[in-house]
């Protein structure tokens, strides 16, 4: 039996409208940041509007806030991340899968704060070369590869540790269109001290050519920063290959709409102080609190926003959109396999007049009869109390 959803008691949004001025009045968050927080702070309140429903099981009728539907909102991921994991499990091949990792040094921070999309893109620059470079190479699989790549900005603790997730097939096509498997029997794809070697190198190359094109000025690159790169090794994460393809994709899934702190991960704010559980990973992972100012876990979670129209989820090789339908053809016929089945995606019999919603008084999920649509207000009673349940019944 499922256990009952609960709602957490704080969440980012709460924080964002109790900063809102000071929010709007401070320097240290770019235009782009503030529009993000603003959109954050009204999701799920009077400000969006709202619909009265409801429940077709006990009859309880209550009112459900519009959400934002932003990619750096905490409450507004779990549908968009279900869609993509189902699409992505279209796609699958009956060959192991990969995941790796592929991370910047702190090194670069500074860089990444103020000139993100130029960093970040490098970054998955850099990674697919790496990929496909080593890929091609006949010692370690000889054909095209493909990949998935995840863009993450945070760490646990909300500090800045830009990192790619990455799914790789275990194999790729070569110029005669048939599959070639990888020729790795260990537990990496590639040597991992020679991806990391590649990685550095093609990196700092890039990020060469990006400061003498002027995309970043010379006067903001730290002094010795290349030697600084160079002086410790870069060595990309990997893991054992999943045995079940099924497998990498729920479990990549969990990275692809996450967001830099969700809402269940604040245990308590008081007395100016947000406290949060993370994972130190200097102790195996071991669970922590952390307690911040209201105003630093803010500044901390707006560093994580994702940059105006950047594509933080992108696709390469034979699993890239251009190719990926005749690519993946190919594949299944040299493999000799069938299409997996497409599953139906949630919300393709989405019906307006009955949509779902939890219900707070008998536990269940099931449609909601729409009775009203509220429009937006920005200021009145349901502002101030987002949820209040009316108890009136059918």
């Amino acid at each position: 039996m499922c256990k009952p959803y609960r709602k957490p008691c704080f969440s980012v949004g709460q924080l964002i409208r109790a900063h809102a001025e000071p929010i709007a009045r401070s320097p240290a968050f770019t235009s782009h940041q503030k529009r993000m927080l603003m959109a954050l702070g009204a999701c799920r309140t009077a400000a969006l509007g709202a619909h009265k429903v409801a429940c077709t099981e006990c009859g309880q009728v209550q009112i459900a806030y519009n959400s934002c539907r932003n990619r750096n909102c905490p409450n507004c991921q779990a549908r968009q991340r279900q869609q993509w994991v189902q699409a992505r499990a279209g796609e699958l091949l009956p060959v192991p899968y990969f995941h790796l990792v592929f991370t910047l040094p702190d090194a670069l921070n500074s860089l990444c704060l103020h000139y993100p999309k130029v960093m970040y893109r490098l970054l998955f620059e850099a990674s697919w070369y790496t990929v496909r470079k080593l890929g091609k190479d006949p010692r370690w699989v000889g054909a095209q590869l493909g990949m998935v790549a995840i863009l993450h900005t945070w760490g646990s603790n909300l500090s800045l540790h830009p990192h790619l997730h990455c799914m790789v097939p275990a194999g790729g096509l070569d110029g005669d269109g048939q599959w070639k498997h990888s020729k790795s029997k260990g537990k990496y794809l590639f040597n991992r001290e020679v991806m990391g070697t590649v990685f550095r190198a093609r990196y700092a190359k890039l990020l060469r050519k990006a400061i003498n094109a002027g995309q970043i000025p010379q006067t903001e690159v730290p002094a010795g920063l290349f030697r600084r790169l160079f002086a410790k090794p870069w060595v990309p994460y990997a893991e054992r290959p999943f045995k079940k393809a099924r497998q990498v994709v729920n479990y990549i899934g969990r990275y692809s709409h996450s967001i830099a702190v969700g809402n269940h991960r604040i245990k308590n704010v008081e007395g100016g102080k947000v406290t949060f559980s993370y994972k130190n990973y200097r102790k195996k992972g071991k669970k922590e609190d952390m307690q911040l100012s209201q105003w630093e876990f803010l500044r901390r979670f707006a560093m994580h926003i994702v940059p105006h129209r950047f594509v933080r989820i992108r696709h390469y090789g034979i699993l890239s959109n251009r190719s990926k339908g005749e690519a993946l053809l190919a594949a299944r016929l040299a493999l000799g396999a069938e299409a997996p089945p497409v599953a139906e995606p949630p919300g393709a019999a989405f019906n307006p007049l009955l949509p779902r919603h939890y219900c707070s008084c008998c536990g269940s999920t099931t449609t909601h009869l729409l009775l009203e649509v509220l429009p937006p207000v920005r200021a009145g009673p349901l502002a101030e109390a987002p949820g209040e349940l009316c108890k009136a019944a059918l």
